[in-house]
């Protein structure tokens, strides 16, 4: 990987584009004010790095005080662990043999690694290469609460609970619960009324579990749009935030418990810069960054300073701008500071992202889990 060092002290503006730029002084703020409102509430920070795929940034996380990290796949986990990061809790079961033995693998190499699992059958294939590991895993059970994947909440989950308990070479932590589908519900009083109903079986079932005597350590779920709802839930224990590190258009236009409109409870700290490539028709501007730079189109990407540019990411190599209004007159070669749709994905299309502080680049940052989707 090519981490670009001559770019150490330029300006931003000076990098060549499409160009991944994050502002460390909102990152780092970002970073701090997650751990300060959920102080005194008993509920931890564990970060999914599905939203910036890099250790060094796990390792800020961790420093500043998070249980660990949530991993999506197999593949952001074993980069996680191989470059430091000591506890990593992977949200996305395992099926297949030859994930399953290297999931085992990696826990036999990493203690601090946990599995989740959703049927019984995958209990038994972890028990199996658990023994043939000659270790015991520690697992989690994941709690179904949109319909993607996990078991269903109440008496069959609290069966493959009972299930994974009694496997000699499996060590029952708890339960997962995610929510994906409120984490973008405009308004916060909306977003809290459907999240706590959305959790009430959860809930019941983390009750019927620990009246049966179960090991219930963990109970991790929530995102950033509930991150600052959860804590009322009883035994919960974690909020697997992501995307509050850089945030993006999707999740400013939900609305915050003080901001209605905006959704300010953390800053903008991930930008793209592009650069104009022709301005030849009248309202209209065609910049080096289409789809390959951006990956969603909607909602449309937002350029820095002018509201009223209307940007179309659509195509593969370019970005094409329509305006009634510009706040001033774009030549070829100017560049645009540019908000992303969602952070997550942006991210998986770049090998590094430009650290920058007073608009001059302090460190490069390499994204070592870039493509790392099996």
């Amino acid at each position: 990987m090519i981490l670009d060092k001559g770019a150490i002290g330029k300006s931003k503006w000076d990098l060549d584009t499409p160009a991944l730029i994050v502002d460390l002084d909102k990152m780092e703020r970002n970073i701090k004010k997650v751990h300060t409102r959920l102080q005194g509430t008993g509920v931890g920070v564990r970060p999914h790095v599905k939203t910036h795929k890099s250790p060094a940034i796990a390792k800020m996380q961790v420093a500043a005080g998070a249980l660990g990290v949530c991993a999506a796949k197999l593949g952001e986990a074993e980069v996680m662990l191989e470059n430091g990061i000591k506890n990593v809790l992977l949200t996305t079961v395992n099926v297949s043999a030859p994930k399953i033995i290297k999931a085992m693998a990696l826990r036999k190499k990493h203690s601090g690694f946990i599995q989740a699992v959703d049927n019984a059958q995958n209990i038994q294939d972890l028990q199996d290469a658990a023994k043939a590991a000659g270790i015991k895993a520690e697992v989690t059970l994941d709690i179904d609460v949109i319909g993607r994947t996990g078991v269903a909440p109440g008496e069959q989950a609290l069966a493959l609970a009972q299930m994974i308990d009694k496997m000699p070479n499996l060590k029952f932590c708890g339960i997962l619960a995610y929510d994906g589908g409120v984490q973008h519900v405009v308004g916060f009083k909306a977003r809290q009324e459907r999240a706590l109903k959305t959790f009430e079986p959860v809930v019941k079932t983390y009750d019927m579990m620990k009246a049966a005597g179960l090991n219930m350590e963990i109970f991790s779920g929530g995102g950033t749009g509930t991150y600052d709802i959860m804590s009322v839930v009883p035994g919960f224990t974690d909020v697997q935030v992501g995307s509050y590190l850089f945030m993006d258009r999707q999740y400013v236009e939900i609305g915050g418990e003080k901001n209605e409109t905006v959704f300010d409870d953390f800053d903008v700290s991930l930008t793209v810069i592009a650069t104009v490539i022709n301005n030849r028709v009248p309202g209209r501007l065609t910049t080096d960054s289409g789809a390959k730079a951006f990956t969603l189109n909607k909602p449309t990407p937002l350029v820095i300073g002018e509201p009223g540019f209307n940007y179309n990411a659509g195509s593969d190599e370019f970005g094409a701008i329509t305006f009634e209004k510009a706040n001033k007159t774009y030549k070829v070669g100017d560049k645009l500071e540019i908000i992303a749709p969602h952070c997550d994905p942006i991210v998986n299309l770049y090998d590094i992202i430009y650290g920058i502080r007073n608009d001059k680049v302090e460190s490069i940052i390499p994204v070592l889990a870039r493509g790392k989707s099996q």
